[in-house]
């Protein structure tokens, strides 16, 4: 037993000397032309490099040559005559481009929502409220009733970036000379397009009010009206825009002689003053007196005739409902309105007229504008043709205002007959020009507003007022 051990163990004494051998064999030249050989793959698929040795026999590269092998390949062009599967690819770093928004085109054509891919809309300008309600920027309650109110603030932001791009577009396009029926369908077929019109869901608010002059509100030109917009009219442009029944409501006034400017900033510092002024627990007649007085601050020369700016005490600002314009209470432009206030989470369209004539108006011409009544029951109808008219209104308009213009559009021939006897059933309500002396001038400016629990948010905001 002892011999035989002691045999074995001289035996791997003589082996392990022969590997110490075979090791310094390897000379440095050799190592260097095995980083340079292409490596061998085994039979297994084990991917093993093999490099010959000095005594002629191939021996397993060890791991730091194996590396350095492996990146000559992928730096260097593979050998001809190698096997497909022994060619190893380089990796390339393509980095990704980010996908660009698209961008608005001129004319707009491309609806908002691809402009936002996210479906995030901008918000409106955020002003803090003042006094008694600081608190409310930085209550945790109430943000998060504003988060829980997320997707309904989203959709009508929707509608206030379709208003300021539609607006910024018409203000570059209208000229002295234009028919005003084309102008106001070039702007309601851009409205369309941007809002991506869908029924009820999305689309026109109202009918383009484009009043002229002393006509203060609610014109719009009826199927052939001839009327060409002049160098010295001041015109009101006031449309409107929803998403889902949330309504954006504003307004400017254009005029291209500048004796007109004093008129227009007095209308336009009103506003701003209104909106300043709104809050929530705010009485109404209180944001009326600061209008008022900002407003009558102001005069305007026109033809060598001075003229004190007044506000038109007959026409208001109002709140806005889903689905309803006028939603119940009415923000006033002059001292000694209501003493009700605003509240919580209400959306309000603070509008001023500035006037040179009496500051008061009364209806007068051809109507344009109706709209059916928020609160209209089931009421009997006898003429076929009414019950026929009624259920294209349901259908299209709903409770949003509309025009003869659109009933056309849509198809109806023949209806004023119809319409008349829906209007003395009192379904629906003419809402006929409103009008201040003949050759006096009137300006308006309007916001939409939104009471939210935190903050007061200008929606309709933008870069141009």
């Amino acid at each position: 037993m002892g011999g035989k051990d002691a045999g074995k163990a001289d035996k791997a004494a003589s082996d392990l000397e022969g590997l110490r051998i075979t090791k310094q064999e390897v000379t440095e030249e050799d190592m260097n032309k095995a980083k340079t050989a292409i490596p061998e793959i085994s039979s297994e698929g084990t991917g093993d490099a093999r490099i010959p040795g000095s005594n002629g026999q191939a021996s397993t590269a060890t791991p730091s040559v194996q590396d350095d092998e492996e990146e000559g390949q992928a730096d260097g062009p593979a050998l001809d005559g190698q096997p497909e599967s022994t060619k190893k690819k380089k990796k390339k770093n393509r980095t990704k481009k980010k996908k660009e928004s698209p961008v608005q085109t001129d004319p707009p054509s491309i609806p908002v929502d691809e402009l936002f891919p996210s479906g995030e809309f901008p918000e409106g300008e955020i002003q803090q409220y003042k006094d008694d309600n600081l608190w409310r920027s930085t209550s945790e309650e109430k943000r998060e009733l504003e988060r829980l109110e997320k997707p309904m603030y989203n959709a009508v932001r929707r509608a206030a970036e379709v208003h300021r791009q539609v607006r910024k577009y018409m203000r570059g396009l209208i000229r002295p000379g234009m028919l005003m029926i084309d102008m106001c369908e070039t702007l309601e077929n851009t409205v369309r397009r941007l809002i991506k019109e869908n029924g009820l869901q999305a689309g026109i608010a109202f009918p383009t009010g484009c009043s002229l002059n002393w006509v203060a509100a609610h014109w719009t030109p009826n199927s052939g009206d001839t009327t060409v917009l002049q160098y010295d009219d001041v015109m009101k442009l006031d449309f409107g825009t929803q998403v889902d029944g949330h309504i954006i409501d504003c307004a400017f006034t254009l005029a291209f002689n500048p004796i007109f400017n004093p008129l227009l900033e007095a209308s336009r510092e009103a506003t701003n003053t209104g909106i300043k002024e709104a809050g929530i627990d705010v009485r109404l007649c209180d944001v009326g007196a600061a209008i008022q007085e900002v407003m009558e601050s102001y005069e305007v020369e026109i033809n060598g005739k001075v003229f004190q700016v007044k506000s038109v005490r007959n026409l208001n600002g109002h709140s806005i409902g889903p689905y309803q314009i006028h939603a119940g209470k009415s923000v006033p432009i002059v001292k000694g309105g209501e003493q009700t206030k605003m509240e919580e989470g209400e959306f309000f369209a603070i509008e001023t007229f500035a006037s040179t004539g009496k500051g008061y108006v009364r209806e007068d011409l051809e109507c344009s504008h109706y709209m059916k009544n928020f609160d209209a029951g089931h009421v009997p109808l006898r003429l076929p043709r009414a019950k026929q008219l009624l259920t294209t209104i349901n259908k299209h308009f709903s409770t949003l205002a509309f025009c003869r213009r659109y009933l056309d559009r849509v198809g109806e021939s023949k209806y004023l007959m119809a319409l008349k006897n829906l209007c003395d059933v009192g379904i629906v309500q003419p809402y006929p020009p409103l009008c201040d002396i003949k050759g006096s001038y009137v300006s308006q400016f309007e916001h939409t507003i939104l009471l939210r629990p935190t903050c007061k948010e200008v929606l309709s905001r933008g870069d141009d007022y």
